[in-house]
């Protein structure tokens, strides 16, 4: 089972375990505290832009929408959107921040 660990803007960390396939949206969801503010789960608003630190090769790679919307924000090739990012099977740790609005 994959493992994510989600880096605040703080420096805080919290680190939780996702089923293999599992959305990282999701798992946000279970979280017992904010980690990625996000309003949607179809690709359309950008608010759940994160930036991959560590593990990229563990995420599933992106759907047309998501480089659509990613493209319009410029974003660099380690970003994703939580909403569309969905974790390999495996054991591996994915490390992500929330993307900042000047980045």
């Amino acid at each position: 089972m994959a493992r994510v660990r989600f880096v605040l803007d703080d420096g805080s960390t919290f680190e939780a375990p996702c089923e293999d396939g599992g959305s990282l949206a999701d798992l946000c969801d279970a979280a017992p505290k904010a980690v990625v503010p996000f309003s949607c789960r179809s690709a359309n608003c950008g608010t759940c832009r994160i930036v991959i630190l560590e593990g990229q090769e563990a995420i599933h790679s992106h759907d047309d929408e998501e480089l659509d919307l990613l493209e319009i924000f410029r974003a660099p090739p380690t970003h994703r959107l939580a909403c569309c990012a969905k974790l390999k099977p495996g054991n591996a740790l994915v490390v992500l921040r929330p993307a900042r609005d000047d980045e």
